[in-house]
């Protein structure tokens, strides 16, 4: 073989092995699993101990959030709110209160933006930044978590959110309650009890437009958890507890030296 039949052969089996390997090498998938290990969306917190942490998103409502705070406060739980700024503008003695009680107050936009393609890095940052300033205007320490209206998100919502230092919290698929459907009293309840585990972050609504079916769901919901030995905590407190027993799980799994 000469070496000019020998360059071309050569030259063949590169662009060979370059095709192959770009045809085996799939795109990243940027789901659920993707986001999780990122730890750039949290949905869950699963945990040793029976915690739920209950989150109420779109308040505060001045007729549906005083009672829910009641239940609340009947049954030593904790919860996490998800509010909007311009709620927290005009209801701040309800902020007050949520903060006074133990409660989390987190970002829900100030208008309940949604964020579409089309939706510009810097309209949403401004969206977050004016719900921020409105919930420490009425009260509240500076929120650390976030979630967008919906649960829509996309890479310039996670951008967002990190660079303003907020951690992104959806919550569990198999505690949607959909409670601003107005799907029924039972069905809010039967959808809560029959899937609680460790861990979930269920989604509930205390500003719902019409009859609200929550604070009658929740009259139930509370006390048979309770019996089933649950506690409800704030989102944070979850997330604290995860990491201290990841920490003790790693401690546990090093090494014992005499």
């Amino acid at each position: 073989m000469n070496l000019k039949a020998a360059r071309f052969i050569g030259l063949c089996t590169l662009v060979f092995l370059l095709g192959s390997s770009s045809a085996l090498a799939k795109p990243v998938q940027k789901n659920r699993q993707y986001y999780e290990e990122r730890g750039e969306i949290v949905w869950e917190v699963p945990t040793h101990d029976k915690l739920i942490a209950l989150t109420f998103d779109d308040g505060p409502d001045p007729v549906q959030t005083p009672q829910i705070l009641a239940l609340l406060q009947q049954y030593q739980a904790k919860g996490t709110f998800f509010v909007l700024g311009k709620w927290a503008e005009k209801f701040p003695d309800l902020i007050k209160q949520e903060q006074r009680e133990g409660h989390e107050i987190a970002n829900h936009t100030y208008a309940h933006t949604y964020a579409v393609r089309s939706t510009r890095a810097d309209k949403y940052s401004r969206e977050m930044n004016i719900a921020e300033k409105s919930i420490v205007g009425a009260g509240a320490q500076r929120p650390t978590l976030f979630r967008p209206p919906g649960g829509y998100y996309n890479d310039m919502v996670i951008q967002v959110a990190k660079q303003q230092g907020y951690t992104i919290v959806l919550w569990s698929w198999h505690q949607d309650t959909r409670d601003w459907a107005s799907p029924g009293v039972s069905a809010i309840v039967n959808k809560v009890l029959k899937n609680a585990r460790n861990g979930d972050i269920v989604l509930f609504h205390d500003k719902v437009e019409g009859k609200s079916q929550t604070v009658a769901a929740l009259k139930t919901i509370l006390p048979k958890l309770q019996e089933q030995g649950y506690r409800f905590v704030t989102v944070s407190e979850l997330l604290a507890v995860k990491a201290r027993e990841a920490a003790k799980d790693d401690n546990s799994s090093m090494p014992q030296h005499p």
